[in-house]
């Protein structure tokens, strides 16, 4: 690792504040048919969703494969998703598309906020009340601005979604506190260690739903929505054909390496690589057949071994 990445990461790790802004989508759904048009479109159940709380869902396609993975902020009968960039206009087109269908209200926010995501072993000393939980907090950011926090996904810390005419505000707010701006190389290592998929890159319109491995993704309980008999098929008979999970390397590798077992067969491949200064070890994220999931699998990549790590590594 390069001295300069591993300075920023040291400092990300060990700083008392660190933050850097997040591209992503954010698509506010209303209408007093937002509920029952959602629920027929994602796999979990926003009807169960409270006021000021915050979900994980995905967007399947009728075969049950990834469209977007997505959280969910719901204020009252208001809600906002929250995508991935490169994930942003497919969800927004394909909610915008039911419009046309009841009284379901769509509107592209993305413009109007900037997001933030901030770390840090000091951030409790932070003057905005810290959320726990899947709690969402309503923040007040220059000029009385309406903004949100919700906690970070896999990371201890937090996101916030600000008022686009707040960003540098906010952003020199956490500079007088002694908080450093960190790169997209850290980010790239800190996400890894978090375990947090990335779409067209972890997964992608070939991945099934439940082969992310993401805890309360999925609602078994509600109703239809596309994709749901499969997904539901998946999740009854037992277990899915592989799913994301971690390895830790005793060398580097790359990704799209394939995985083999002690004896020699196919046990899926890598997706994302890094070097992790706190593990001082490589890390990677992978795509592990169901038969060598469990922690502690020993699996190799050519000579290199890898053993299974259920993520994240480090939170």
């Amino acid at each position: 690792m390069k001295q300069d990445l591993l300075n920023q990461y040291k400092q990300a790790r060990e700083n008392a504040i660190c933050f850097y802004e997040q591209k992503c989508g954010l698509i506010e759904v209303s209408g007093k048919e937002a509920i029952q048009f959602l629920n027929g479109l994602i796999t979990n159940d926003v009807g169960k969703l409270e006021s000021y709380r915050w979900m994980s869902a995905a967007f399947p396609n009728a075969q049950g494969r990834l469209l977007a993975k997505v959280r969910v902020l719901r204020f009252d009968e208001r809600f906002l998703f929250e995508t991935e960039e490169n994930t942003h206009e497919k969800v927004f087109q394909n909610l915008f598309r039911f419009t046309f269908a009841g009284d379901f209200k769509v509107k592209d926010l993305t413009e109007e906020f900037s997001c933030f995501s901030v770390r840090g072993r000091e951030i409790s000393n932070f003057k905005y009340k810290i959320p726990t939980g899947n709690e969402i907090i309503r923040g007040k950011f220059n000029n009385d601005e309406n903004g949100y926090l919700i906690s970070a996904f896999r990371a201890a810390g937090f996101d916030v979604y600000v008022p686009t005419g707040s960003k540098e505000h906010f952003a020199n707010e956490l500079k007088k506190l002694g908080a450093i701006e960190i790169g997209e190389e850290t980010r790239e290592v800190l996400r890894i260690e978090n375990g947090v998929p990335k779409y067209g890159v972890d997964a992608d319109e070939t991945t099934i739903v439940p082969e992310l491995g993401i805890e309360n993704l999925i609602s078994y309980q509600k109703g239809c929505y596309i994709g749901q008999e499969i997904i539901a098929r998946i999740h009854f008979r037992g277990h899915i054909a592989k799913q994301l999970t971690g390895l830790i390397l005793e060398n580097e590798a790359k990704p799209n390496d394939e995985l083999k077992s002690a004896e020699g067969k196919n046990a899926g491949k890598i997706t994302s690589v890094t070097f992790s200064p706190k593990l001082e070890k490589f890390i990677a994220l992978a795509l592990v057949r169901y038969d060598y999931l469990a922690e502690g699998t020993k699996l190799k990549i050519g000579e290199t071994a890898a053993t299974v790590k259920h993520l994240p590594f480090v939170s």
